[in-house]
Parts: structure tokens; C-alpha cells; sequence
């Protein structure tokens, strides 16, 4: 059963949407080795259509230019890419194809298709948020920064119920950025304060 992944660059205060102003002056040896390993677990990459605009508008010219950044962009190009989106959509990047169905029963069975180790859903805030309803995120790798974004789209959207997460790995960079890979988990047992009044320190020493 293949992992469906997803990473995101994501501010203290939960904004997703990244704005380079306060995403690239973070970026470090560090933050590449992190997004490195994700990408090299991934058989597949599941990309909302604005994402996949951006992939598709910078990665193959980067791979033409032959710089620092070509063997990334060269990986990309061979890596399986299937865009969610609802408009019919013509490709010119290679290996891209278009989700055919719904977005939760197709993910679905991809992550029982053989041969399939890792689906690596990199932003694309709409598609996680979807999968993460239905129950079919594996884990969130979220590489969160030091500063308060204060405006963009959040990865948690308000619903009914919370997420309970338990966390897998934590590292933190000396830029300040933290990387937790969390997983999804069940929910704790029902307490209140009644319960952990005890836990509660006698008194604070002046």
C-alpha cells in the first residue's frame, strides 16, 4: 500500500500559501536535503492545478539551462504527474496526466496499485485539505517557518471535527525552521480539568 504524502513549506502561524518575501531568505542546505528526501520517496506527484501551472512554468526551462538546479528539474520531469483539476488541460511537460474521477476514490486506488511506494503531494492546499477529510493522508511534512505570515491560505480549514496528529520526526535548522513529519492518529481520551488538577504545579517560585 503505497504512502500518500504530503510537504509543505508552512509559516508559524499556519498560512500555507507561501510568499517568497518570507519563504526564501529560510531556504538552507538543510531545508534542500529535507525536500530532497520527500521527493526521492515519491513514485508519483499529485498536484492541484495551480501548482502544477507553477511546476510547469519554471522546472523544464530549469532543466534546459543545465544550472545548480537541472538534476531537480530533470527528476521532476520523470516523476509521474497527475493534476487535479476541473477544466480538460493540455500537457507539454512530460509524464503529466490528468486525474480522471473523483479526487478521493482515484487517490484511493492508486495507493493500492503495485508498484506504487510513495504519492508526494507537494502545496496544492486544496488537494491535502480534500484527502485529509477523507482520511487518506499518511503523513503531513511540513517544514514550518520562523515568522507569522498573518495573510495567505492556511493548510486547516475550519470543520467540525479537530485533526489529531502524533508526530514522527522532528529536526530543527539553524535558520529556525522546524521540519515535523506528523501522521494522523485517533483522538485522545475525553479528560477535562477535573482530571489533570493534580498535574497542576503547588505554587511559582518567585
Amino acid at each position: 500500500m503505497a504512502k500518500v504524502i504530503s510537504t509543505l513549506f508552512i509559516s508559524a502561524d499556519g498560512v500555507a500559501e507561501v510568499d517568497p518575501s518570507w519563504h526564501f531568505p529560510y531556504f538552507d542546505e538543510n531545508m534542500g536535503r529535507a525536500v530532497g528526501e520527500d521527493y526521492a520517496a515519491a513514485d508519483v506527484l499529485l498536484l492541484g492545478r495551480v501548482t502544477y501551472d507553477s511546476f510547469a512554468g519554471a522546472w523544464p526551462a530549469r532543466e534546459t539551462a543545465g544550472e545548480a538546479d537541472a538534476q531537480m528539474a530533470v527528476q521532476l520531469g520523470d516523476t509521474r504527474k497527475i493534476v487535479v483539476s476541473r477544466q480538460p488541460l493540455e500537457f507539454t511537460w512530460r509524464e503529466s496526466e490528468l486525474l480522471e474521477g473523483d479526487l478521493t476514490e482515484a487517490v484511493a486506488v492508486l495507493k493500492a496499485a503495485p508498484g506504487i511506494r510513495g504519492i508526494l503531494i507537494p502545496g496544492s492546499i486544496s488537494v491535502v485539505q480534500q484527502l485529509l477529510a477523507a482520511g487518506l493522508v499518511d503523513e503531513l511534512r511540513l517544514l514550518v517557518h520562523p515568522v507569522a505570515a498573518r495573510k495567505g491560505r492556511r493548510l486547516f480549514d475550519e470543520g467540525h471535527a479537530p485533526y489529531h496528529l502524533k508526530v514522527l520526526a522532528t529536526e530543527v535548522f539553524p535558520t529556525g525552521v522546524i521540519r515535523v513529519i506528523y501522521a494522523p492518529t485517533a483522538a485522545p481520551g475525553a479528560a477535562g480539568y477535573e482530571g489533570v488538577k493534580d498535574l497542576v504545579p503547588d505554587g511559582i517560585n518567585a
